[in-house]
C-alpha cells in the first residue's frame, strides 16, 4: 500500500490506529522528522539505521538452562514471523527485511519459572535483527532480556501470549555509551492471559523503544511499566501502544523517569484506543518525569481515543516537575544533608518500577545501576554548589 505525500488530496495519519502496516519498504519514505512518529527523534542520527545498508544481526545468546524456556535461532520462513505485527514505521520494516534468522524463545509448562537471556556482540555496523517470543497456552515465566555492548540495532520483537498463560517480559539496555537501538515490542494477549511488560533503559546514546499490546482477546490484562534515567547527550524515548478491541480487558501503563543534565532528553507518548467492541474495558496510563538541575527537556504526550460507551473506566496522567521542596524539608530537619535528601526522593521516586521486576537478583542489579546514575547526579550537584 504506497503513500503519496505528494498527492494533492493528501490526509496526514492523525491517530495512532490508522498508521499503516507493511513488509514493503516502499510503503514507508524516508523520514524527514516532520512525521508524528518521528517528530521528537533526532533522526539525523539514525540515518545508518534508516537508510544506510543493513547488516543480518546475529547476537551471542546465553540462555542458561531453565526447564520450560529454550532459545534457538530460525530462518524467517518459520511461520510465526509477522503472525502477531507487521511493520509500521520505516526503522521496524527495515528491521523485517534485514534478518536473516529469528530468536525464537519458547515458553512452556504451567509451572513458574524465571529465566535470563543475554544478547550481545552486535557489532559496529548498522544491523536489522528479529525476536519472537512464543508463551503457550497457560504457560507462566519471569523472563529477562538483557542487551550489552555496543550496536547499531534496529529490530523487532513479537510476543504471543497464548490463553490462559503469564508472562512477565523484563527488558534491560546495559549498552555503551555509543549505542543506539531502536526496537519495536508488541503483543497479542489471548483469552484469560496475563502480560507484564517492563522497559529499563539507563545507557545507550540513542535508545528508542515502542512497546505495544494488542487485547484482542477476552479478559485479556496488561501491565506496561518503564524506568529510564537520562544524562547528557542521552535520548531515551518510548512510545507506548494499547489496543483494546475485545471485551472485558484491563490494561495499566506505568512510565517513571529521570533527567539530569543540559543535553538530556526523553520521550514519553502514551497512545490508548478503545474500539467499539471494548465493552467492559478498565483502562489507565501515567507518566512521571523528575528533573534534575538545569537543561534536561522531557516530552510527554499521553492519548486517549474511546469508541466505546460502555467500559468500566479509562484515564490518563502526565507530570514533569523538579525536587518537591517539602519532601527535602522534611528530609533535612531530621537532620539529612541535602544532596542525600535529594537521593532518597529520586530512589523512592523511581523505585516504584524496580518493584515491578519479578527476579529478585535482577531487581538488585538494576537498583544497584540506578545507584550509580544517582551518585553522578550528586557529583554534580555537589560541584555547582561549590561555585
Amino acid at each position: 500500500m504506497g503513500i503519496n505525500h505528494n498527492d494533492e488530496k493528501f490526509v496526514p495519519i492523525q491517530t495512532r490506529s490508522e498508521r499503516p502496516s507493511s513488509t514493503d519498504l516502499a510503503d514507508f519514505p524516508e523520514v524527514t522528522g516532520r512525521e508524528a512518529e518521528w517528530r521528537y527523534t533526532p533522526v539525523k542520527e539514525l540515518d545508518a539505521i534508516l537508510n544506510g545498508e543493513l547488516a543480518a544481526a546475529k547476537p551471542t545468546v546465553d540462555a542458561g538452562e531453565t526447564a520450560g524456556i529454550d532459545a534457538k535461532f530460525v530462518s524467517r520462513d518459520d511461520a510465526r514471523i509477522a503472525s502477531v505485527y507487521k511493520p509500521e514505521d520505516r526503522a521496524a520494516v527495515r528491521a523485517h527485511n534485514a534478518f536473516e534468522e529469528a530468536l525464537v524463545i519458547e515458553i512452556s509448562g504451567e509451572e513458574e519459572k524465571q529465566g535470563v537471556v543475554r544478547l550481545s556482540d552486535y557489532g559496529t555496523a548498522a544491523s536489522g535483527g528479529h525476536i519472537f517470543i512464543d508463551v503457550k497456552p497457560h504457560a507462566q515465566a519471569v523472563l529477562t532480556l538483557v542487551y550489552s555492548g555496543s550496536a547499531k540495532l534496529t529490530e523487532t520483537v513479537e510476543v504471543k501470549v497464548g490463553d490462559g498463560a503469564k508472562l512477565n517480559l523484563i527488558t534491560i539496555g546495559e549498552w555503551d555509551e555509543d549505542a543506539i537501538h531502536v526496537s519495536a515490542h508488541h503483543a497479542e494477549v489471548g483469552r484469560d492471559a496475563f502480560l507484564k511488560h517492563v522497559v529499563i533503559n539507563l545507557s545507550g546514546k540513542i535508545v528508542r523503544i515502542n512497546p505495544s499490546a494488542h487485547l484482542v482477546h477476552k479478559g485479556a490484562d496488561v501491565e506496561l511499566h518503564g524506568l529510564y534515567f537520562a544524562d547528557p547527550g542521552q535520548h531515551l524515548e518510548h512510545q507506548v501502544w494499547v489496543n483494546h478491541q475485545a471485551p472485558n480487558c484491563r490494561s495499566r501503563v506505568s512510565y517513571k523517569g529521570a533527567l539530569q543534565g543540559r543535553g538530556s532528553h526523553t520521550v514519553w507518548i502514551g497512545d490508548v484506543l478503545i474500539g467499539p467492541e471494548a465493552v467492559g474495558t478498565d483502562s489507565y496510563e501515567e507518566n512521571r518525569n523528575l528533573v534534575l538541575g538545569s537543561g534536561p527537556i522531557a516530552d510527554s504526550v499521553p492519548n486517549l481515543e474511546i469508541e466505546c460507551g460502555d467500559i468500566e473506566g479509562a484515564g490518563h496522567a502526565s507530570a514533569t516537575g523538579r525536587f518537591d521542596e517539602e519532601h527535602l524539608f522534611y528530609l533535612m530537619a531530621r537532620g539529612i544533608d541535602e544532596l542525600t535528601a535529594r537521593r532518597l526522593v529520586v530512589h523512592g521516586f523511581l523505585n516504584e518500577v524496580v518493584q515491578q521486576i519479578d527476579n529478585a537478583e535482577i531487581a538488585a542489579q538494576v537498583a544497584e545501576r540506578l545507584d550509580a546514575e544517582l551518585a553522578r547526579s550528586d557529583a554534580a550537584i555537589a560541584a555547582s554548589m561549590e561555585r
